[in-house]
């Protein structure tokens, strides 16, 4: 078992949790598209490892360690899912890399995102991020405002 498919399976059965205070075998079937048998067998090795509760034939909860697992995966998911869309890439695609990389970003990177993602949301539309969407869609990168500014004040 890989950790990446076991962080699928706390993910999704934490949000379906959230909304049904339960997981069971078919709803995590459905959502992560795997055979009902898989799902079960899944579902007996997290409950040795301490992520789940489990009872055969019922449905399953978060441990502590379990649901501490999940939010941090939560939290990972929904920063770089927002670092994905300030660069202009679309909600669900955003939404549908995040899910992918989140497995395998280091926590070095995971703290730096992070940081920049709070930064970007303390600063109303800065005008850097501006021109990069502007370089973005046109391929044409115009000198910066201050830069013109400077010359301009040095040739008096």
């Amino acid at each position: 078992m890989t950790a990446t498919r076991t962080e699928q399976y706390i993910e999704t059965i934490y949000e379906i949790v959230k909304k049904k205070g339960y997981a069971r075998v078919k709803d995590v079937s459905q959502v992560l598209e795997v055979g009902l048998s898989a799902v079960s067998e899944m579902f007996k090795k997290l409950d040795e490892e301490g992520y789940v509760n489990y009872e055969k034939y019922g449905g399953v909860t978060l441990t502590d360690n379990g649901e501490k697992l999940a939010i941090k995966l939560s939290e990972k998911h929904r920063t770089l899912r927002e670092f994905l869309i300030i660069l202009g890439i679309d909600e669900k695609m955003a939404d549908d890399e995040a899910c992918e990389i989140e497995h395998v970003v280091k926590r070095e990177t995971m703290d730096r995102l992070t940081k920049f993602v709070d930064f970007i949301h303390r600063h109303e539309n800065p005008l850097w991020l501006e021109r990069f969407k502007e370089y973005y869609e046109t391929g044409k990168l115009d000198e910066c405002p201050r830069t013109i500014k400077k010359r301009k004040d040095t040739k008096h």
